[in-house]
């Protein structure tokens, strides 16, 4: 095992260009929707825990968020500072979602973009409860790649089996409703919305150089795997392009044992 595939802070060190660069973000609607269930306002304080590049927290700054990005990977940490130092609202923190650094009770939403399967989970609902304020929630949310429906994206998903390096044991889609259920209690609501990428060859490219489960540059099966990625490409393109289809899926709701609190008015 390599050093990438044994530590989760550390898998996206060597990736950090191609992720910021080619991963999806999430539509405006979830972003309304989380707003809104959340009671959160202008310049209230909201964690977003496993912040990565940032992708996650441009949308929360824009509506006025004061946001503190938890990201213990300094690669991608770094990525976001510059991304977001325009924001006064930005606040950038070395820390996990285990041990945030944050003081207790200080934000009033935490949010898990695209990060929650990497959480050492029942110490990160703790975690959570420590540094919600008492009327705080919890929002887990994933970019959910659709696995068939056409001819691209029934091959994709056959090249990752084929050629990823430990894919099956670490795509999110592993996280089950029994682990959601133990994060939330039975007190959180499930919603839905559809996304999209379009990409030429280069892009699809960067997509796939940024998972951490597809063996990068230098590794032995990295060519053979690009390889086939054109071959793909090829075979399924309409004018230059290939679309990648999402369901962008929103858990929102108050982590386990949670004070009681009128959530959904």
């Amino acid at each position: 095992m390599t050093e990438d595939q044994a530590s989760p802070a550390s898998r996206f060190t060597n990736r950090v260009a191609d992720y910021a660069a080619s991963r999806p973000g999430y539509p405006e609607d979830l972003w309304d929707a989380l707003w809104k269930k959340s009671g959160l306002e202008r310049g209230d304080a909201a964690a977003d825990l496993g912040s990565g590049t940032g992708i996650s927290a441009e949308p929360l700054l824009e509506r006025g968020a004061a946001l503190f990005c938890v990201e213990p990977n300094e690669a991608m940490r770094r990525e976001a500072e510059a991304a977001l130092s325009g924001y006064r609202n930005f606040y950038s923190v070395n820390g996990t979602a285990e041990k945030t650094g944050l003081p207790g009770a200080s934000v009033s939403l935490v949010v898990a973009a695209q990060s929650f399967h990497w959480f050492r989970q029942d110490e990160a609902r703790l975690e959570c409860l420590r540094i919600l304020k008492p009327r705080g929630g919890a929002a887990v949310i994933w970019n959910e790649r659709r696995l068939n429906g056409s001819p691209f994206l029934e091959g994709y998903e056959r090249l990752l089996l084929e050629h990823g390096t430990d894919y099956g044991r670490v795509r999110h889609e592993n996280v089950s409703s029994r682990q959601l259920a133990a994060f939330f209690g039975n007190r959180y609501e499930a919603l839905s919305f559809p996304n999209l990428q379009i990409f030429d060859l280069e892009g699809l490219k960067s997509r796939v150089r940024s998972a951490s489960y597809t063996p990068p540059p230098g590794h032995p099966g990295h060519a053979a795997m690009m390889e086939a990625l054109e071959r793909l490409f090829a075979a399924c393109e309409e004018k230059g392009r290939v679309r990648m289809l999402y369901d962008a899926r929103l858990y929102v709701g108050k982590p386990l044992a949670a004070t009681p609190a009128a959530w959904d008015k």
